[in-house]
């Protein structure tokens, strides 16, 4: 089984995290069925950039994203050439390294 390295994010997984999955699953659920609490404001829908994460290792395993996600990407903050939305990145056979990075655009955020 692959295994998915998360690394460290100050709010959201302060001590990184490390487990392993099941090829087939969304970044964002496997993320979530390991309590790190990535934004997902969409309901992975693929209709904002929230859940936006950066594949540090292992991009070229994942699937191909589609065009609505790239087009969804032109407007996530940090922006990077291994940038994805993790709810439409599907973990193949290949570990992964994965970075949330540290702000995200939210404007439905309860949390503010």
């Amino acid at each position: 089984m692959p295994k998915i390295t998360f690394l460290p994010h100050t709010e959201i997984c302060p001590e990184g995290a490390e487990f392993e999955v099941s090829p087939g699953i969304s970044i964002c659920d496997a993320a979530l069925e390991h309590g790190i609490g990535i934004e997902h404001a969409c309901e992975k829908a693929c209709a904002c950039t929230t859940c936006h994460v950066i594949i540090r290792q292992g991009f070229d395993g994942l699937n191909e994203p589609q065009e609505e996600e790239e087009d969804l990407l032109d407007k996530a903050w940090g922006l990077e050439p291994e940038s994805r939305l993790s709810c439409q990145t599907i973990v193949g056979a290949e570990d992964l390294v994965v970075e949330i990075p540290r702000y995200t655009i939210n404007l439905a955020s309860e949390d503010h």
